[in-house]
């Protein structure tokens, strides 16, 4: 094995002790069919109001133009499946947001590793991103090996499912690359027949406009159009439905990190107690998490579209 075999078993094996379930490496360099699909995206407007997306075209399909000489890219994956769910018939929120926010933790967990690859290594230039900036995510993950997107558009591992967190590092340094795995999605179309929106409008295709965790957290307007009305399933923030209903995700289990863990109030809330959340009570219960992101305004919001379906109903 030459010195880049070794160095990337290195950081493989150290990624793993940090706690990462997995680690791969991909060559840096510019996505031509992905970037040709970002463009065909955008220009369908099915991203909705995320005009963010729109930015910094040439560096999220091309890691050199975020790090000089970028040589590599070293993808992780955290598991974020919590041991306990909310109660049955409440408001929900995306499993990902029970705990603390992922950014602060995975950030952490990858700036000790690429300290680990300059004290083993050497000097090594380079950056950890996660979700953060313009990177595609689950393409470098694919591209790494750690899985393959799903009809769902999810990253899906056939080890640890698709209740994972993703991140980078983008270095100046020669690696051993990983390839891709194959897709085992097969005939399967769970997701896309259980979305109630519509929003997964063919296999590995996402109009996130239609999307629920698009409508209750990106979709900034002071209303929800009533056309997704009837349709919520009681979420207020994120959804999770697409992979509730996928079979790989039987194999998901409890994260290691204990951010994740959730508020101990977050799964007890009763519907009405979710109604009468004051200002304070979600400002301690969601201190560090990403549900901040929706802010008080947002969730209330959210809870009130789904109240005056209630009401219509009786």
């Amino acid at each position: 094995m030459g010195s880049r075999g070794k160095n990337s078993q290195l950081i493989k094996s150290r990624a793993r002790s940090l706690g990462f379930l997995d680690c791969g490496i991909s060559r840096a360099e510019f996505l031509k069919e992905e970037a040709e699909q970002l463009k065909q995206y955008l220009a369908g407007q099915r991203h909705g109001g995320m005009q963010f997306m729109e930015n910094y075209f040439d560096k999220r399909t091309d890691p050199t133009n975020l790090i000089d000489n970028a040589k590599s890219v070293i993808s992780v994956i955290l598991n974020y499946y919590p041991e306990e769910v909310q109660r049955a018939n409440t408001y929900k929120i995306s499993k990902y947001a029970y705990g603390k926010d992922y950014h602060f933790t995975m950030k952490r967990m990858l700036k000790d590793l690429m300290q680990y690859i300059r004290d083993e290594i050497g000097e090594v230039n380079g950056r950890p991103f996660v979700d953060s900036a313009p990177v595609m995510d689950k393409v470098w993950a694919r591209k790494a090996g750690l899985g393959w997107i799903g009809k769902n558009t999810n990253l899906l591992s056939r080890e640890h499912g698709s209740f994972i967190f993703i991140g980078e590092l983008i270095v100046d340094m020669e690696l051993e690359h990983d390839r891709p795995v194959k897709d085992y999605c097969g005939n399967c179309t769970r997701c896309l027949d259980a979305c109630p929106t519509g929003a997964l409008t063919g296999p590995y295709r996402i109009d996130a406009s239609k999307c629920i965790s698009y409508l209750t957290i990106e979709n900034k307007k002071d209303h929800i159009p009533n056309a997704f009305k009837g349709q919520y399933n009681n979420w207020i923030f994120g959804c999770d439905i697409c992979q509730d209903v996928c079979p790989w995700n039987l194999k998901s289990y409890p994260p290691v990190p204990d951010d994740f863990k959730p508020h101990p109030d977050l799964l007890t809330l009763s519907k009405p107690e979710w109604e009468e959340l004051s200002r304070e009570h979600f400002r301690e219960m969601f201190k560090h998490s990403a549900v901040k992101r929706a802010k008080y305004e947002g969730l209330r919001r959210n809870i009130e579209f789904l109240q005056e379906q209630e009401e219509k109903k009786k």
